[in-house]
């Protein structure tokens, strides 16, 4: 056995029976649980023939976890091997025990054997396959310990057993204690709490590279598909800080306690990590070369790109630019092209701030595709439809440089930005109004997320595509009344996306979304004031819009009015159109109730010309019925019905339940507005139309639970029944009115005063 001097190594040290040093020095070394793998390898080539074939397939699949991982305890071990193989987990308990308990000498004459396992015509293990090269680093780890060192690893194998001797001891006192249900719970208990491996690598000393290397890695993978199933925050910054004690300079631990940090909103933090992973990286010796891009030129400027990239997400702009431009002067002195096109896409993002401007981001697209560059272009392009979008551009046009994106996707195997170009898609449609088609494309994704697996056990349904397409699905099933649905993907929603993910916002403000507008529909306004402080802190113009709501509703017009002129011109500032139009119409329904019927028209005609210029079609549709019942107030019914002909179609097919209900009843209204001129017959038919017409609105309004229209419904149907002679559904409709009549607070009942 070969010595090796310790001085050689930075930070040498010897920890719970580990005899290690720093990765630079030795990548591997020599613990009490990779001798008892050594020892199960050993038993399964001694089975050979007597293992049946469906055995060996499980201790296969189960070996090259146990080899890339942390060390266990023992306990756990025996456990992984047992539910493989029993017979062969006693067999590595009583070498193992024979091991420990004998001398120093049958661990020697144990590695000493090993090498036997590379002899003969037909070896049973090749020395380059993966058990071959665990075994030879084993083996050659040993071989390079001190006589002290072998003598502490020894010690430490005993008490190795030890600890699952007395852990065996205990539970089986337990066992004698306790009944059979008490046992069954523990058991439970125990498999809901092994995947906390987080202690036991915490136990056990420092990872070997190989094992530092397998977890930095599996991480990073969870972090970025399934946040979930990753470590916490707090532990996994536990375990990294473990692993930086021991290595200062793993660049790769300074890169993942960043995006760590990151998960958690920690801007000194993840500044802090990020600065030291470029550092070390420089360190390290990955980076040696002075020029070229393999140089430490090179981590200079994507490090001054990170840290623009850092401050941009943090909403700190005018350091981000100052980066920015470090990055850019940089790449030009290098010549780095592929630099350079990233810089121009942060340079877009950093000015869309500012203004909108498409040509930093036409000349991006271009030159990266120029450069070959399709994850980049393929962004670019993405970002155009979005801005494009927002500024009105027809949808056809749109769903094409969408098709030409999708191309690039499939070409080159982007499975991530396949999903965010159907996320996409799903959010146009909505914008446009175009609910069928918005549900048409979230249930594509959620078809092709469930079929695709990124990892082992992994699939990539966590991302925030997947996030966006569950909202739209959640409050699409809330328009139309299916608030049991809705609860049912909130709740997936949060199963997957637990309250301190980096995506948690997105189903936060949908559920407060959807509970303050059931609040409103059921006219509990004071619930829906009480979700405004949760809604404004998601999104601060939805919850002033929302609040303005509520103010409405209680009829406090005048600060209703006034919260609304604000958010008017804080929208048209920063560009919202959808929010512009959505306050234009509820001014307009304040200037009805305050009986300025004539100064909302107007307000309303401003709103239409804004619909139709950003092609908003539903919004638009909803601007022509407010128009309408613009012109029934002012008494010409018979144009109110022509004009309500163009845009009731668009809602009873995409609309929200609430708005099927609001736009048959404003039809009924009309429809016996208009009969008053009618011949007796003629107008016997039209008041019967309109009672079919409040029977389709009365049953809209029963999904929402929406009684103060329903209650409007019941007065108007036992009104039209008066007038039609039917005095038992005269008599039935007045009963359910009197009914919602007591439950609801009696303010009147606002027949023509108001659109919704």
């Amino acid at each position: 056995m070969a010595s090796v001097h310790e001085s050689l190594y930075f930070n040498p040290m010897m920890t719970n029976g580990v005899v290690h040093a720093n990765v630079f020095g030795i990548k591997d070394w020599v613990t009490p649980y990779k001798m008892a793998l050594l020892v199960l390898l050993s038993e399964l080539g001694r089975a050979g023939a007597q293992l049946g074939l469906l055995e060996r397939r499980r201790l296969n699949r189960l070996l090259l976890p146990l080899l890339q991982g942390p060390d266990m305890p023992l306990s756990r071990l025996r456990k992984a091997i047992e539910e493989s193989c029993p017979h062969l987990a006693g067999s590595v308990h009583i070498r193992l025990k024979l091991m420990a308990e004998g001398e120093l000498k049958d661990m020697e004459q144990f590695f000493d054997d090993l090498s036997d396992s590379f002899t003969g015509t037909e070896p049973e293990v090749h020395k380059t396959s993966v058990v071959g090269l665990f075994l030879r680093h084993m083996i050659l780890a040993y071989n390079k310990l001190s006589f002290s060192q072998v003598y502490k690893l020894y010690t430490a194998l005993q008490q190795y057993f030890q600890n699952d001797e007395k852990k065996d001891g205990i539970d089986e006192s337990d066992m004698e204690l306790t009944n059979t249900e008490e046992l069954e719970g523990k058991m439970e208990k125990e498999e809901l709490d092994a995947p906390l491996r987080e202690e036991e690598i915490s136990c056990n000393g420092p990872l070997s590279q190989k094992q530092a290397e397998y977890f930095l890695s599996q991480q990073a993978s969870l972090l970025k598909n399934d946040e979930t199933k990753a470590l916490t925050p707090a532990s996994l910054q536990k375990e990294l800080n473990n692993l930086l004690k021991f290595n200062p300079d793993f660049a790769e631990a300074h890169y993942l306690s960043y995006l760590n940090n990151l998960r958690v909103q920690d801007v000194f933090s993840s500044t802090h990590s990020l600065l030291h992973y470029f550092d070390r990286l420089i360190l390290t010796g990955a980076e040696s070369k002075s020029n070229g891009d393999e140089g430490y030129g090179r981590s200079l400027r994507y490090a001054a790109l990170n840290l623009a990239a850092l401050h941009c997400r943090f909403g700190h702009y005018q350091q981000a630019e100052l980066a920015l431009q470090e990055a850019i002067r940089i790449a030009q002195e290098s010549n780095d092209h592929v630099c350079l096109q990233h810089c121009l896409s942060w340079l877009y993002i950093l000015e869309q701030k500012i203004f909108d401007s498409c040509v930093l981001l036409e000349h991006s697209v271009n030159k990266s595709l120029h450069f070959g560059l399709p994850y980049l272009a393929s962004l670019g392009i993405q970002s155009l439809v979005q801005q494009r979008a927002f500024a009105g551009k027809a949808a056809n046009k749109l769903m094409d440089a969408l098709k030409d994106s999708d191309l690039l996707h499939w070409k080159h195997s982007l499975s991530e930005l396949i999903d965010i170009s159907i996320a996409q898609k799903t959010a146009i449609w909505r914008l446009y109004g175009r609910s069928t088609m918005a549900l048409q494309q979230a249930q594509t994704l959620l078809s092709m997320n469930s079929l695709e697996a990124v990892n082992v056990g992994v699939q990539q349904n966590n991302t925030e595509s997947f996030a966006v397409v569950l909202c739209h699905l959640a409050e699409l099933h809330a328009e139309q009344g299916y608030f049991a649905a809705a609860s049912e993907i909130l709740k997936h929603l949060k199963e997957r996306f637990p309250p301190n993910s980096q995506h948690a916002q997105l189903w936060m403000l949908f559920d407060q979304k959807i509970q303050f507008e059931r609040a409103m529909n059921d006219g509990r306004y004071h619930i829906a004031d009480s979700l405004v402080a949760g809604i404004t802190a998601l999104n601060s113009i939805e919850g002033v819009y929302r609040k303005a709501l509520v103010l409405k509703a209680q009829n406090q017009m005048s600060e209703a009015h006034k919260l609304l002129q604000k958010l008017l011109i804080h929208c048209q500032k920063i560009k919202n159109t959808e929010m512009v139009i959505s306050v234009l119409l509820s001014i307009a329904e304040l200037y009805w109730r305050s009986s300025c019927h004539t100064i909302a028209l107007p307000v309303l005609l401003q709103a239409l010309a804004l619909s139709r210029e950003y092609s908003l079609q539903y919004l638009a549709s909803e601007t022509v019925l407010n128009l309408a019942f613009s012109q029934l107030i002012l008494g010409i019914p018979e144009q109110a019905l022509n004009i309500l002909h163009m845009a009731i179609e668009p809602v009873l097919a995409h609309g929200a339940v609430l708005d099927k209900g609001c736009a048959m009843f404003l039809v009924a209204k009309c429809q016996v507005a208009s009969a008053a001129s009618y011949t007796p017959q003629k107008k016997v038919e039209a008041l019967e139309s309109a009672i079919l017409n409040l029977n389709e609105a009365k049953t809209y309004f029963a999904k929402v639970d929406c009684k103060e229209q329903l209650r409007d419904v019941l007065y108007f149907q036992a009104r039209l029944f008066h007038t039609l002679g039917k005095t038992q559904e005269r008599n039935k409709c007045a009963m359910l009115f009197r009914q919602l009549h007591q439950e609801l607070p009696a303010h009147g009942v606002p027949l023509i005063n108001a659109f919704k």
